[in-house]
């Protein structure tokens, strides 16, 4: 058995004028997070860590923000790519483990609809997917509500 892991990491600003999108998850807030895409932190770490599990490039890579295909895109089809070149390698996803940072709003009750989105759009069974959601602890862009980011782990295994 052959096993790879890949770590993603993704932050973007806080914007007024954008819905909130957090794992695939429309969330109710009275802002959104900056971006060139749906600006899902969360899709993007996921995405660099199955990307980086393979050898493969990160995300911008594949979906630039230079390009105008990829404005106001949703991110599930940028995890749809790097789920496919998973696969093309021959490799199958084990777990997954996020960490959600973020001041506000508060992610604790959304947990569950964020590791629900995810195990669907990765096709694994439940409990595959770890959510956790910590503050900032009022330091930092994160702590003083600029900015929202996230980092996920992936275990690939190939048999």
């Amino acid at each position: 058995m052959q096993i790879r892991t890949g770590i993603g990491y993704d932050l973007h600003r806080i914007a007024a004028d954008r819905p909130l999108v957090l794992g695939g998850v429309k969330v109710s807030a009275p802002f959104g997070l900056a971006g060139h895409s749906d600006a899902d932190c969360v899709l993007h770490a996921l995405c660099d860590s199955l990307l980086g599990a393979v050898g493969a490039d990160d995300i911008g890579t594949y979906f630039p923000d230079t390009d105008p295909a990829n404005a106001g895109a949703d991110s599930r089809r940028f995890v749809r790519h790097a789920l496919e070149m998973v696969r093309a390698r021959g490799y199958r996803i084990s777990n997954v483990d996020c960490v959600i940072m973020a001041e506000r709003p508060r992610l604790g009750p959304l947990k569950p609809a964020i590791r629900e989105s995810i195990e669907g759009m990765l096709e694994l069974p439940e409990g595959s997917v770890g959510v956790k959601a910590k503050t900032g602890e009022e330091v930092g862009a994160i702590g003083r509500g600029e900015a929202i980011a996230a980092m996920v782990t992936v275990l690939l295994i190939r048999d």
